[in-house]
């Protein structure tokens, strides 16, 4: 993919037992990283499987604690987990847009304080951060959820250029609709879930849902040496669908 191996490096990845993470283990794992996966869940395709809720921050400390030795400190640190229920603006409680912020924002916080530090002992790491198309356009009914992704990739470039002088880069993928089972799950509160997803389909210009294998290739590019010029970046794996709703 970029010419240099990742081989005995040592990767966190979250959201690790399903989606998007657990195909992110899985093909670090094949490049030869030591992964430890996090998740509320066994992390089959971990290395070292952790389970911990990423709104504690004294469970997430555990996990990443337990990581570091076993595996050394991090250099890739890949943040897939995330929470998507659904809402909006008017209708949704002060405790759901609090829970998607601690979830979805508060949890990357804790993450890049556990492991930045030791990736800035090393001399540098990759942070990826799976963000969401609707963080950059209107998305009623998912109000809480799309303003907690904007807010992630604000946090994305304001952490890119406080860590950029110990050569952590920090960057983001955007994806449109994945065919995982969150997605999944969104179709089924449908009356017609089949419709649902055909009518989604026609919303990606290149007529199909995108696969966890997709964003995975970018997550991985963004990993490595060959993006190594690269921070602060919010890259979309949408299938052509922001043109249509720019």
């Amino acid at each position: 993919m970029n010419g240099v191996s990742l081989a005995g490096r040592a990767a966190i990845v979250t959201g690790a037992a399903s989606g998007i993470g657990a195909e992110v283990t899985r093909r670090l794992r094949e490049q030869g990283v030591r992964v430890g996966g996090i998740d509320l869940r066994p992390a089959p395709e971990a290395t070292l499987s952790l389970q911990a809720d990423l709104r504690d921050d004294a469970a997430l400390a555990t996990a990443v604690r337990a990581a570091t030795a076993a595996h050394g400190a991090a250099t890739i640190l890949v943040h897939c987990a995330g929470v998507c229920p659904p809402g909006s603006v008017l209708d949704s409680e002060d405790a759901l847009y609090l829970d998607i912020y601690d979830s979805n924002v508060v949890s990357a916080v804790r993450l890049l304080r556990h492991c930045v530090p030791g990736m800035r002992d090393l001399g540098g790491g990759s942070v990826v951060v799976v963000s969401s198309i609707n963080a950059r356009f209107a998305t009623p009914n998912l109000a809480a959820y799309a303003a907690s992704k904007a807010a992630l990739e604000s946090l994305v470039r304001t952490a890119a250029l406080e860590f950029a002088p110990w050569q952590v880069r920090v960057n983001a993928v955007a994806p449109a609709s994945i065919d995982t089972p969150m997605l999944q799950a969104s179709f089924q509160r449908a009356d017609d879930p089949q419709a649902a997803r055909m009518r989604n389909i026609g919303r990606h210009p290149l007529g199909r849902l995108g696969t966890a294998e997709d964003v995975a290739e970018l997550a991985l590019f963004l990993a490595g040496e060959g993006s190594r010029w690269i921070t602060g970046g919010v890259f979309p794996v949408d299938g052509g669908a922001g043109m249509t709703r720019s």
